[in-house]
């Protein structure tokens, strides 16, 4: 008897492990962990300046190997039809491999363990390893999107909020395992990221969208743990810049980081827990789940209606038909569904509202990214030390995250309390932008921290409105291609803003530096500007387009006021109601069964 006592124990502990691991609550702090390892873009600021030393470029040169990481970066077509064909794991694996491969050729180059690359190689190398962020997106993001449609701002606040994190959380883990290195760090990003997404590949997967009675009160609870990483993380950043901190300390401040991180698997292990002691409970009659399959990206082709009998017995099964989904890929480009139906890939693309939102992230994102590329520089310029440049990357990306955060959570009890549509806050965020540009260009005491909160928070709001915009108005069917699609106007910013404006004002500069002191390019190794005049011109044309970017967005708030004073989560709510139906009718054929 006590042999199958514990044979039975066993099992069930086996069959528990099995149900956390399959659950949606362990699904999405996978998710987590990979998104926090998908920033390391943001970090180029900390070790860029290595890469400039060595290989000896030229501030123009430099930013065009950060344009690259950009178009990288944001170019997620390719990661977005794949996702439309393959399931997820296949699409995280080719991330994988992706991010390892292309940092890790960059570290290579650095260190000098291979002969120097031409730059278009370097270029090369640098746009394959940030592209993979996009995989990373597409694979656990938008499965995760999808398997909570009605919460799909607190969602993607939360997802990219991690993403915004990320770079703080790097810096305390590379700080912990290779002391102040930068070379390092490329190591660091070249195999951190792939190993999480290789770890937890076959745990990002649809599901059935459910219903769950503690699902609001899960996510305010992650966003608390997100908080309070985030301040741990400034916490952090602040003591080490006022304290010299040995070897010993950093490894601390990286376990207190990491536990941070982790707290979510706590909460996913306590939900599976709760689920998994009611079901062995016996159910009363009365008691019924709803579950909504899905079998297209969007969950509205069949839901399945589950009834639990007193012995946990399934009694009836009902699917909803409906119509067959009218909207193809590429046709009816011309007639376009109402706002919030689904729209053709081509229909979205070819309508004005995307066309307002492509310029409108090309000043935006385009200006907040030449920020973030140029920290490094711009900290170099006005004569701070290395530490204090990685304090400034590290407070952008903990402000980056705040954005995220408020982008998801805030603007969504602003929607649904006050009917603000979500395109007015994002030409509010484009406004703070344009006055950290303006902080950058006259700097004065202080003001380069000031400005890495602004440029840092601003960004990681656009992105996220960026998102949630792009599902609310075109709707989920094509959401994984959309989206990707949506962000191509950031790199082509990038490019004009950073190379032609920024990287080539910064040589005029220096080339002026250089003739000051008789001496000409082929005698200095790297052409460094050194003074307030660096960025002054570059960055006031920034806050320029920042401004004409918010006038653009206004646009927008124009066309879409009516569409958001309604109820933009009217479908869902419906089929939930729909739902409701079939559940009633169940329940009455149940009692007259017995």
């Amino acid at each position: 008897m006590a042999t199958d006592h514990q044979s039975n124990g066993h099992c069930q502990c086996c069959s528990f492990l099995l149900q956390v691991l399959r659950g949606r609550w362990f699904m999405m702090f996978a998710s987590f962990l990979i998104m926090a390892g998908a920033g390391a873009t943001y970090l180029f600021g900390t070790y860029s300046k290595e890469i400039k030393s060595t290989l000896g470029y030229d501030q123009t040169t430099l930013n065009l190997l950060s344009t690259c990481k950009d178009l990288g970066a944001n170019v997620g077509v390719l990661s977005g039809l794949l996702a439309e064909v393959t399931p997820p794991w296949l699409v995280l694996l080719v991330g994988s491999a992706m991010n390892f491969g292309g940092y890790f050729m960059i570290w290579l180059a650095v260190m000098k363990k291979i002969a120097k690359p031409k730059v278009w190689q370097m270029c090369l190398y640098i746009c394959i390893g940030a592209n993979s962020q996009n995989f990373a997106n597409t694979g656990s993001l938008v499965t995760c999107v999808k398997n909570f449609p009605e919460s799909r701002g607190m969602m993607l606040g939360l997802m990219k909020g991690f993403v915004g994190l990320s770079g703080a959380v790097f810096t305390q883990i590379y700080l912990a395992i290779y002391g102040n290195d930068a070379k390092s760090m490329i190591l660091l990003i070249a195999w951190l990221p792939a190993l999480v997404s290789l770890v937890f590949v076959y745990t990002i997967r649809p599901l059935k969208v459910s219903s769950h009675p503690n699902e609001l009160k899960v996510f305010y609870e992650y966003l608390y743990i997100t908080i309070s990483l985030a301040l741990c993380l400034m916490g952090l950043t602040i003591a080490q810049k006022q304290a010299h901190f040995p070897h010993v300390g950093y490894i601390g401040s990286a376990i207190a980081v990491c536990i941070f991180v982790f707290l979510p698997l706590f909460i996913a292990v306590r939900e599976e827990f709760a689920a998994w002691q009611q079901r062995k409970q016996p159910t009363p009659a009365s008691a019924v789940v709803i579950v909504f399959e899905q079998t297209t990206p969007v969950a509205t082709k069949s839901e399945i209606v589950e009834i639990e009998s007193d012995h946990s017995q399934t009694l009836q099964t009902e699917n909803k038909k409906q119509e067959p989904d009218q909207t193809p890929c590429c046709g009816n480009i011309f007639k376009p569904p109402k706002r919030g139906e689904d729209y053709g890939i081509l229909q979205a693309l070819l309508s004005i509202d995307m066309l307002i939102l492509f310029l409108a992230t090309f000043c935006g994102l385009g200006c907040s990214l030449t920020a973030i590329d140029n920290l490094g520089q711009i900290g170099e310029s006005l004569g701070y030390p290395q530490h204090t440049i990685n304090t400034f990357v590290s407070l952008v990306s903990i402000w980056n995250y705040f954005g995220r955060v408020f982008a998801g959570f805030v603007s969504e009890i602003i929607l649904l309390k006050y009917k603000v549509p979500r395109p007015l806050i994002m030409a509010i965020s484009l406004i703070l932008s344009a006055v950290g540009d303006v902080l950058i260009a006259f700097p004065k005491p202080g003001s380069v921290y000031v400005a890495s909160l602004l440029v840092g928070f601003s960004y990681g709001a656009q992105l996220t409105l960026l998102f949630i915009i792009i599902s609310e108005l075109f709707g989920l069917k094509y959401y994984s291609t959309l989206f990707n699609c949506g962000q191509l106007a950031s790199p082509l910013g990038s490019y004009v803003l950073n190379v032609i404006v920024v990287g080539r004002l910064y040589d005029r500069e220096a080339m002026k530096q250089l003739a000051e002191k008789g001496m000409t390019r082929a005698m200095v190794k790297d052409l460094t500007c050194i003074g307030r005049q660096c960025y002054r011109l570059s960055f006031t044309i920034l806050a320029g387009v920042n401004i004409f970017g918010a006038l653009i967005t206004f646009i927008l708030v124009m066309r879409t006021r009516r569409y958001y004073s309604g109820d933009i989560y009217k479908k869902f709510k419906e089929q939930i109601a729909a739902a409701n139906e079939k559940k009633m009718a169940a329940k009455q054929n149940v009692s007259g069964n017995t």
